[in-house]
């Protein structure tokens, strides 16, 4: 719970200093890092002005890094491109353990970003790099990937409750 608090804190302290928020993932986890993205740049519940955030993942970049430097660096080079200091880096693995998740968030630590591992099982490798980890502690794919929906929900309707409140009166 405390892990939950300190993310829902972090994405409004980003999005009020009106910084950018870029979430990576793989397979499933990359279908919640869009659609983490699509919330923000979107609308959740009420309109309200878009936020600046990104889901990392643009299949001609994917398949030129993947190609050029390794699949381990499609997310990190984006971060590199992409990140400055201030923005917020979401880092999406049911295992804990994608390389290519670890490597953007040591490039976004570099450019002095905020980052958050929303993670499975133990936490894996990415756990003790990221600034928050929110781990869902089971083994089973499914079941994690289906926490972290809601915790995504949850995350984003705390933060347009605060940052809009205005809407919700």
């Amino acid at each position: 719970m405390e892990s939950f608090v300190k993310f829902e804190s972090l994405l409004i302290e980003v999005v009020r200093a009106g910084q950018n928020v870029f979430v990576c993932g793989n397979g499933g986890s990359h279908c919640d890092a869009m659609h983490f993205a699509e919330e923000l740049t979107g609308r959740f519940k009420k309109d309200r002005k878009a936020l600046g955030a990104l889901a990392l993942g643009d299949p001609s970049h994917l398949t030129c890094v993947a190609n050029d430097f390794g699949f381990q660096y499609v997310f990190s080079r984006q971060v590199e491109g992409l990140g400055r200091a201030g923005d917020l880096l979401i880092g999406i693995s049911t295992s804990g353990n994608s390389q290519n998740i670890i490597e953007a968030i040591n490039t976004a630590k570099q450019k002095k970003m905020h980052t958050v591992g929303l993670l499975g099982k133990s936490g894996g490798g990415i756990a003790p790099l990221v600034d928050v980890p929110v781990i869902v502690p089971s083994e089973t794919t499914e079941r994690i990937q289906e926490m972290h929906i809601k915790i995504i929900h949850s995350v984003i309707e705390g933060m347009e409750k605060t940052l809009f409140a205005d809407l919700y009166r």
